[in-house]
Order: C-alpha cells, then sequence, then structure tokens
C-alpha cells in the first residue's frame, strides 16, 4: 500500500475537512494524492479557492499540494487508504454521539475496495473502531474485513491556534488491525510526521491512551477548579497560593478554567459511556467533569453577589463579557462555557454585551441565540475577560476604567492581568 500511495499509483482520502482533517490532508498531500472528502458543499467551495473555514490556516498552505476537495462518492471511491477525521460529539445527555463517525463509515463502506484501508483519527472509546464503525464498513461494503480490507487507527493530536505544534511535529500514536497493517499505517503517516511515531500494539490501546490524555487534563484543572471554589471562601487569591505552591520542583502547573472545546470537556463522557456499559460507575472522572460543569454557574453567582455589593441593580446593570471561543486565538465555539456564563447571568436579567473578534456571529447566534456585539461600548458596570485572546492582553486597567461605571468590577478568568489598587474590584479564579 505505502509503495503506491508515494508513487501516486493510488491516493490517499481525508473523509472530514474540520479542524482536524484538513491540516492533515494537506500535510499529507505536499506528498501524496489526496482527496479530501467532505458533506458541506459551502466549505469545499471555500477550500478550493485557498481559505480554511476554520481560520487556522493561511492560503499559502494550500500552495503546492497534490489534492481535489469534492463532496461526491465517485471522486472519493478513487482513493485506497481512508482516513475518517469527523468530529465526536456528546449529545445534551452527555451520551456519546456516534452519528457523524457512524455516517463516515457508511460513506466509506459505500466505496470501498478489496485491499483498502481505513484509518480513524476521531476520539473515540477503546473498541469503536473495531465494534461500531467495522460493521458498517462490511455492511455496505460486502466486504470481510481482515482479507478483504484493514483497520487502523490514529487518534489527532491537534492543538487549534497553536503555530509550532502542527501536525507534522506532534508525535503521532499509530495501530492497526494487525502486525501488516500497523506497519503500513506507520509508513504511511512516519513520512510526514517528523516528531515520530509510536506503534500502539492494538487499536483499542490507541483509543484508550488517546481518550485518557484529554481526560487526565480534565480531572487536573477540576482539581483546580475545586481549590477555587474552597479559596474563595477563605479569601485567598488561588493563582497566588499557585505560584507559590508551583516552585516545588514535582509541582504539576495547571490552573482553574472554564473548560470547553470539543475535547477535554467531551472525551471523558466517552470514556464514562464505555465504563457504565460494562457495569463500572466510575467515581473520580465523573466527580470532575461535574466540578468543570458548574464552574459558568459558580463564576456567575460570584458576579452577581459583588454586583449586589456594590448595591448595583441587576436589572439596570450592564456587563461586558470578552470572548466566546473555547479557547484564545481561535474561531473555534463548539462546547463553549462562556456561552453557559452568558446564559447563568441572563437568568439574573443581567444586560450583557458579548464581544469577540475571532468567532464568526452567524455561528454564534446560530448555536447559543447569542448576538455578537461588533464593539466594546461603555458605561459597564463590570467586564469579564473570559478568554486570553492576544488582543486582549494588551488592555491595561486604564482602559477598563475609560469604558466602566463607578465601582468597577473586573472578572480575570484566565488570569491575564496583575491585581489592581482598589480602584477596580478586582477577581479571578
Amino acid at each position: 500500500m505505502y509503495q503506491d500511495l508515494l508513487e501516486k499509483k493510488k491516493s490517499i482520502a481525508v473523509v472530514g475537512l474540520g479542524y482536524v482533517g484538513l491540516p492533515l490532508a494537506l500535510v499529507f498531500a505536499k506528498k501524496f494524492k489526496v482527496i479530501g472528502f467532505d458533506i458541506n458543499q459551502k466549505r469545499i467551495d471555500m477550500m478550493k479557492n485557498k481559505i480554511d473555514p476554520s481560520k487556522e490556516l493561511l492560503s499559502t498552505a494550500f500552495e503546492n499540494v497534490d489534492i481535489e476537495f469534492t463532496t461526491s462518492l465517485d471522486i472519493l471511491a478513487k482513493a485506497s487508504f481512508y482516513i475518517v477525521a469527523v468530529p465526536t460529539p456528546v449529545d445534551e445527555h452527555k451520551v456519546p454521539d456516534l452519528k457523524p463517525i457512524l455516517g463516515a463509515s457508511h460513506t466509506v463502506g459505500k466505496v470501498l475496495k478489496k485491499g483498502d484501508y481505513v484509518v480513524y483519527e476521531s476520539t473515540v472509546y477503546p473498541g469503536c473502531t473495531e465494534e461500531d464503525c467495522k460493521p458498517v464498513l462490511e455492511l455496505e461494503s460486502g466486504l470481510t474485513f481482515g482479507p478483504d480490507f484493514k483497520l487502523g487507527y490514529s487518534p489527532e493530536r491537534i492543538n487549534p491556534g497553536d503555530k509550532e505544534r502542527t501536525v507534522e511535529h506532534i508525535l503521532k500514536i499509530v495501530s492497526g488491525s494487525d502486525p501488516e497493517a500497523t506497519e503500513e499505517v506507520a509508513k504511511v503517516y512516519s513520512s510526514i510526521i517528523k516528531a515520530g511515531i509510536y506503534k500502539a500494539t492494538s487499536i483499542k490501546v490507541a483509543e484508550a491512551a488517546k481518550v485518557i490524555e484529554n481526560t487526565q487534563r480534565d480531572l487536573n484543572i477540576s482539581f483546580m477548579n475545586e481549590l477555587s471554589i474552597i479559596f474563595d471562601r477563605m479569601g485567598i487569591d488561588t493563582r497566588e497560593v499557585l505560584e507559590a505552591a508551583g516552585t516545588k520542583w514535582n509541582f504539576l502547573k495547571f490552573y482553574p478554567g472554564l473548560v470547553g472545546g470539543h475535547c477535554i470537556g467531551v472525551d471523558p463522557y466517552y470514556l464514562l459511556h464505555k465504563s457504565k456499559e460494562l457495569g463500572y460507575d466510575p467515581e473520580v472522572i465523573l466527580s470532575g467533569r461535574r466540578i468543570n460543569d458548574q464552574m459558568p454557574a459558580f463564576v456567575a453567582k460570584k458576579l452577581v453577589q459583588l454586583l449586589i455589593s456594590k448595591d448595583k441593580n441587576l436589572k439596570q446593570c450592564k456587563v461586558l463579557i470578552l470572548g466566546i471561543t473555547f479557547k484564545e486565538n481561535v474561531s473555534d465555539i463548539r462546547n463553549s462555557k462562556v456561552a453557559d456564563l452568558y446564559h447563568e447571568l441572563a437568568a439574573y436579567s443581567i444586560k450583557m454585551d458579548l464581544v469577540d473578534s475571532c468567532a464568526c456571529a452567524d455561528e454564534v447566534l446560530h448555536e447559543y441565540n447569542i448576538q455578537l456585539k461588533n464593539q466594546i461600548e461603555s458605561n459597564y458596570d463590570a467586564v469579564v475577560v473570559a478568554v486570553a485572546h492576544d488582543e486582549y492582553k494588551h488592555f491595561t486597567i486604564e482602559d477598563f476604567k475609560k469604558i466602566m461605571n463607578i465601582n468597577p468590577i473586573l472578572i480575570d478568568l484566565k488570569g491575564i492581568y496583575q491585581r489592581p489598587d482598589d480602584s477596580v474590584h478586582y477577581w479571578r479564579l
């Protein structure tokens, strides 16, 4: 397989061209013949015009690459090595939503041929590739897994907004359905990954490794969030505590915050789901999720308490929220906990302006029923800096005071600013 791909006798197809799929497809296209497939025609048209819908890549990333963007199954059928990179969200009940990945499996199954490979990059619970996706591929193709086609799993590790740890510079875990498949998948990926390859012993091991990466981070942040709740009651600044504790050589530096996005706030639920299916109710993982999910309500309650302490009438208050994307300097609003914070404050009848130049106003309105403001106004009783976009880091305390009423309150959820004098009531997680 690898040699045929290298000589461009066969081609690679990347199914799903979002934050993960598009950068991967373009890197592969520097060396191989690539088909970039997505069901969204509007996104495909943008990519044909060298525009990244996710606003992560420059137009130069689309130059000197051998790639065909399409929504056509006929064109997709020309590929022999399929990489599935679609989202794996959870539903409103925090249950894994496999519709995107199973839908992609149905699509690939319709064009699958003898000798083809299918490699999944989407984050799933251990067993999903072989137990859920494989039967769909067999059903749609009429082929038999093993003798007719092979499977692989290579979890994505892309870090949105990170210009240094790009696809090529992140060590890649690879796995296959048998030793031969593992070797072929490893060869294909090693041709573009400069950081190196790690061969997992099985697909399930690779799936498990990915899902615990984000679960571990989720738990570490939840511990910090719980500490921030405790220390707030004690009147202690959590950041100052962490700076002091961080002087010990083996202290792990994590910080409290709103945990959103398509990975950290979602992946633990995949592990929880599979564990419960097997008759075990995880306590630590679930506890961490509960704490992180309650943080928007905690911040909202704190702000309300501060407003009341300043003799503010909540119904007459005006609050500015800066940022709604799930992290700094990206346009991704998926699973935004800032949106949860907005709705928590709205329940108190507080008037709010939400500003974020990185986010798409139409997407925010569609996803969260929140109307973004084009610009910062004035006469705010409080400002909440929710996302550490670079443009906000340049703000000074004096800048904030100019747009705020008397007895101003500054909520710094990312710990961007130094504690000001008593002219501004400053609070942070």
